[in-house]
């Protein structure tokens, strides 16, 4: 079965280099575009079912790009190939809804291999970035290996970590699938338990502390 693509980057010698590496079953380009707001035309006017996209684009984010489709067009697959290997971009793309997070230095049997287990609504492979930095939001602490100056519930240890890797209120949220509010008690509950003076603060805490782990 034919799987249609569409191809998001601001650099017309990638967009070509991808298109002739993806011109292979079950894979078939139905689009190379520039921009998200072109990517956004394409998806109104023609079916497709991947959007591979880079994370930085000329009038915008990957990042909105991929929230935008995810909110329109659910049944659409997006993976991000991007020149970018960025915790806080992967976690991102991770929150908002993407299949994976590649890096541009992959050989091209992996992102054949890559897509076509995607393809075959398989979930992402273990040894994936994207993989391993979900893992790391999600994985259920134990509080009692916690720093003394970190007394902290093990949802609020989740959610610090993802304040850790830069994300929003509204991005957590969408991650751990609790509502802006409850992310917004959580982060106060955090800030004041471990007296840190802001978000920033926080992070180099955690970071420090060793909870990234």
């Amino acid at each position: 079965m034919s799987w249609s693509v569409l191809i998001v980057d601001d650099h017309e010698v990638a967009r070509a280099g991808v298109g002739s590496l993806l011109d292979i079953a079950p894979f078939h380009i139905v689009g190379s575009v520039a921009s998200a707001c072109e990517a956004v035309k394409h998806l109104e006017e023609q079916p497709v079912d991947l959007v591979l996209t880079e994370i930085r684009l000329s009038d915008g984010s990957g990042l909105k790009l991929l929230e935008q489709i995810r909110s329109s067009h659910p049944e659409v697959s997006v993976v991000i190939f991007s020149a970018y290997e960025n915790p806080t971009y992967i976690a991102k793309a991770a929150a908002l809804g993407a299949k994976d997070y590649l890096v541009k230095t992959i050989s091209s049997k992996t992102l054949l291999d890559t897509l076509r287990n995607i393809s075959t609504g398989n979930s992402v492979n273990a040894e994936s970035l994207m993989y391993l930095i979900q893992q790391t939001m999600h994985e259920t602490v134990d509080v009692r290996v916690l720093p003394s100056d970190f007394p902290l519930t093990a949802r609020e240890t989740q959610v610090l970590r993802h304040v850790a890797l830069g994300l929003s209120n509204k991005e957590i949220a969408k991650s751990l699938s609790i509502s802006i509010e409850t992310v917004k008690e959580h982060v106060q509950h955090v800030l004041r338990k471990i007296n840190a003076t802001d978000r920033t603060d926080a992070a180099v805490r955690a970071i420090k502390s060793g909870i990234m782990i």
